[in-house]
């Protein structure tokens, strides 16, 4: 499905961005076309409704840019932290989404918080990748993913209405991940920075 959903976002960001900026009902009626075209093509390589498909791509107006995903790593005695995704019962990196107004080191500093019950500290962004670029399931909407070294400052382990587990764990033994989260190959790059300060950021 990957070329059907590369092409289809992108015709979906170009008509997204030319109703932001065009006033001209003729040219609104053709970008109009164009997501009946794109979100046609997603449904029938997905099977979901186009309308459904449709609905989700619009939540937002303006012009089209990529999502911001931020992810914390947090390292203990060789053991990395990982909260449990209530959605489908695997497991991460804590992030998520930046929210308007929040700072990057912010913003997850404040998942970390709330997904896992640790207050944390962001001292490194180790990497900005392009999730396209890195091994992630097929996903409507094009996305980045700062990936932040942090500490542990306080708080204990708690569980939260998004994550129903949150533990340390060994390197080598992984749990099933959430792999449109984190991989294991991020998780242990990530090890390799934390080990590593002094190197300079990775990006795509």
């Amino acid at each position: 499905m990957s070329s059907t959903l590369d092409f289809a976002r992108r015709l979906l960001a170009l008509s997204q961005t030319g109703l932001h900026f065009t006033h001209e009902e003729y040219d609104r009626e053709r970008y109009r076309e164009i997501v009946e075209i794109a979100t046609g093509l997603l449904a029938a390589e997905s099977r979901l409704p186009a309308e459904q498909l449709r609905k989700t791509w619009f939540v937002e107006d303006g012009y089209a840019t990529p999502k911001m995903d931020v992810r914390g790593a947090v390292f203990r005695d060789d053991h990395v932290l990982l909260v449990r995704e209530t959605v489908d019962g695997k497991w991460t990196l804590p992030g998520g989404w930046a929210d308007i107004n929040d700072t990057p080191s912010r913003a997850i500093e404040k998942e970390i918080e709330q997904e896992s019950g640790f207050t944390a500290r962001a001292i490194k962004l180790a990497a900005l990748y392009d999730r396209n670029l890195h091994d992630h399931p097929a996903y409507l909407f094009h996305s980045w993913k700062a990936f932040f070294i942090c500490e542990i400052t306080g708080g204990a382990a708690r569980l939260s209405h998004e994550t129903d587990g949150v533990e340390f764990f060994p390197l080598d033994a992984l749990p099933e991940l959430s792999t449109g989260r984190s991989t294991a190959k991020q998780i242990r790059r990530m090890y390799e920075h934390h080990l590593h300060r002094e190197w300079p950021t990775e990006f795509d």
